[in-house]
């Protein structure tokens, strides 16, 4: 009788592929510990994939007197954008003052010290501006005037979480998506994980550690390591809706409500404006989650309030919704929970540890990944060092901050068959890793069948391959944007060509 293989044993295993899943994961494989990630769905499948795609301090939570977070998050935006300037950029948001909300006083005090206490260096300051004369002013309604216009940072959220998966995985990790952990059991000083695959066979593995990053499906893996929790999460949906351009400019707006709540209007994608987010208290199942009428309705008064082109419910071209797991702080409004994240450690030398992630930022997810794993060190014998990732560029990311038109322009010498929208498209998602799998054509007929919108064979074989892109919504919507611009027809070639694949 063949003696049953023990299954393989590591050093930590993190349940959860979102932000700080993938970013716990590579700090941990860069400090020399053997990882491995579980995720149930695809990477960045849920709430990391459905943000306003923000890197900022969040000038509102100074509002609720957040000083100690938005400092933190201020101090992370110039960081994230050095370690990945291909998906992380720079963007100017206009304030409009409008009598009768908050005075101006207040803005310009909440203003200063945004500019003053996260350490701002190649980020621009705010300054007034007349919307009168401001390209900014020419898309809104008649009667705004006065305005104030500041920085920060845009982010490609879902490929932020690939890059972080990446590089892990450069680094030793074993990353596997669809595969679902259903059960942790403490045995012998380790976790025992039972984990199922796509195809429905069960799976184990063994590790010293297990980090609880679920996100909004926290407190569940700790019923399924504890069978009973008596934690408590705020679960907060924020929607967002997609329209066609609503102003040719790249400046952002940070729009105030009558109800006290603030919304963004962002250029997306060149062709589009991404206008969100509502904060409504979320109750039922957190996956598949999407907007409800009344949610998208709310977005398109907001944006009716402000400028001169009106749009309806008839003119949204995609919208989604994301749950975002909040410390339940006692907070009356959902949006005046904090947004700070609270880390668990329990267990130790005498049972194996177990660290819950709870809340958290998009913005803070490296700050988060690190202490994360300062926590865990004492405990696995194989972390060395410290804080590193706040130097390392991300893949594809080793270039200068200021430097992707540079990046473009090069691509664009070294491919000239290639189109300047597909270029900056590659480049903003790629970086210098683009030209791992452009390689060496020399004519769009070098990258294989082409499915539209500069979406070729040979891209759509890197991302199954180095990303690990299943389905067609894995990568028109996570790993590409372009499930805005592909119609049925060429979406339904490139699902014909994944069947054939598979």
């Amino acid at each position: 009788m063949t003696r049953k293989t023990e299954p393989a044993a590591y050093d930590l295993a993190i349940i959860g592929g979102g932000v700080n899943g993938c970013g716990i994961a590579r700090d941990a494989a860069g400090r020399g510990a053997k990882v491995l990630l579980l995720e149930r769905g695809d990477l960045a499948q849920g709430t990391s994939s459905a943000s306003t795609k923000l890197i900022h301090g969040g000038l509102r939570y100074l509002e609720h007197y957040e000083f100690a977070l938005v400092r933190e998050s201020l101090s992370e935006r110039e960081r994230l954008w050095a370690i990945a300037p291909h998906i992380i950029h720079p963007l100017r948001f206009v304030l409009p003052w409008v009598p009768g909300l908050r005075p101006r006083w207040l803005l310009r005090l909440g203003l200063f010290l945004y500019d003053h206490i996260g350490g701002r260096r190649a980020l621009p300051p705010t300054q007034s501006i007349d919307l009168r004369h401001h390209p900014a002013g020419r898309p809104l309604k008649a009667g705004f005037r006065h305005a104030y216009a500041y920085s920060d940072g845009w982010v490609d959220d879902a490929r932020l979480v690939i890059l972080n998966a990446r590089d892990a995985a450069d680094r030793g990790a074993d990353i596997r998506t669809r595969t679902e952990a259903v059960r942790l059991e403490r045995r012998d000083r380790l976790w025992t994980i039972t984990a199922r695959r796509a195809d429905g066979a069960l799976e184990r593995f063994r590790a010293q550690a297990v980090v609880n990053a679920a996100g909004p499906s926290v407190l569940d893996l700790l019923h399924r390591a504890h069978g009973v929790s008596d934690r408590h999460m705020r679960l907060v949906r924020g929607s967002h809706i997609v329209v066609r351009r609503l102003f040719d400019h790249e400046f952002a707006y940070f729009f105030q409500l009558p109800d006290g709540r603030i919304f963004f209007a962002i250029p997306y994608e060149q062709a589009f404006t991404l206008i969100g987010t509502t904060d409504r208290d979320h109750q039922g199942p957190v996956d598949q989650v999407q907007p409800d009428a009344e949610e998208i309705a709310y977005l398109c008064e907001a944006a009716n309030r402000y400028f001169a082109r009106t749009i309806a419910p008839a003119d949204i071209l995609w919208s989604y919704a994301g749950v975002r797991p909040l410390i339940d702080d006692g907070s009356a409004r959902p949006e005046a929970a904090t947004r700070g994240y609270r880390l668990e450690l329990e267990g130790g030398e005498e049972e194996a540890p177990l660290l819950s992630v709870f809340g958290g930022k998009i913005t803070t997810y490296r700050h988060l990944a690190a202490e994360a794993v300062d926590r865990l060190k004492p405990l696995l014998p194989k972390l060395s060092g410290g804080d590193w990732t706040a130097g390392a560029p991300l893949p594809g990311g080793d270039f200068p901050m200021k430097g992707r038109d540079q990046l473009i322009a090069d691509l664009g010498c070294d491919y000239p068959f290639l189109d300047y929208a597909t270029l900056q498209r590659i480049a903003c998602a790629y970086g210098t890793r683009a030209r791992v799998w452009l390689g060496d054509a020399y004519a769009p007929e070098g990258l294989g069948r082409h499915f539209g919108h500069g979406l070729t064979e040979a891209e759509l074989r890197y991302l199954i391959a180095q990303e690990w892109a299943v389905t067609a919504e894995d990568i028109l919507w996570r790993r590409t944007k372009l499930g805005l611009r592909l119609d049925a027809v060429q979406k339904a070639g490139l699902e014909d060509w994944l069947r054939e694949k598979a």
